[in-house]
């Protein structure tokens, strides 16, 4: 018997931890999901549509900063670790990533 465990390194799957913004990028949103396009236009409708949610309340519909990953596990556990973080280096992660600070929507738009 082979008692050799496999790992699997690629999956079929694709989870989304990302920080979305406001207009003035002065509050901040971290969240994860499967599809990041829809995402970002739920958080739009919402905003639109006055549905009150912690992200409609501050206007948070602009996305500045992500990560992918293939296993949900992985996007979870990264998520909980950012949301951990105190401010500042949760901006520099941030600023590593966008030093222009730029609205990332567009990458997004057709998914």
């Amino acid at each position: 018997m082979n008692n050799t465990m496999i790992e699997y390194n690629e999956g079929y799957h694709s989870y989304y931890v990302y920080i979305i913004t406001n207009k003035y990028r002065s509050t901040y949103y971290i969240g994860m999901t499967n599809n990041l396009g829809v995402r970002l236009k739920q958080h739009k409708e919402n905003i639109e549509k006055g549905i009150k949610t912690f992200a409609s309340k501050y206007n948070i519909e602009h996305l500045v900063y992500y990560e992918k990953f293939t296993w949900v596990q992985q996007a979870i556990a990264r998520e909980k670790e950012i949301k951990g973080w105190r401010r500042d280096k949760k901006l520099e992660l941030i600023r590593v990533f966008n030093p222009q600070f730029e609205f990332l929507n567009d990458r997004f738009k057709n998914q």
